[in-house]
């Protein structure tokens, strides 16, 4: 099942459900690895618009960190 994720509420409750299929048994290490490796990334990429807007002195509104 795939989830869409639209914003960073999205991606905390989505790295929340596959901690807890960690915990559960549900799904392996190396696949609760690779979700939080893609989630990481996908922060990475809003952190730097972030920092872009500030080195640039702009107010740009960033959809995913709006909530």
């Amino acid at each position: 099942m795939t989830q869409k994720i639209d914003n960073i509420q999205d991606l905390r409750n989505c790295l929340l459900e596959i901690y807890e299929k960690l915990r559960s048994g549900k799904i392996g290490v190396r696949e609760a690895r690779e979700n939080a490796n893609v989630a990481g990334k996908i922060i990475s990429t809003a952190k730097l618009q972030v920092e872009y807007n500030a080195y640039m002195k702009s107010q740009s509104k960033i959809d995913f960190l709006e909530v």
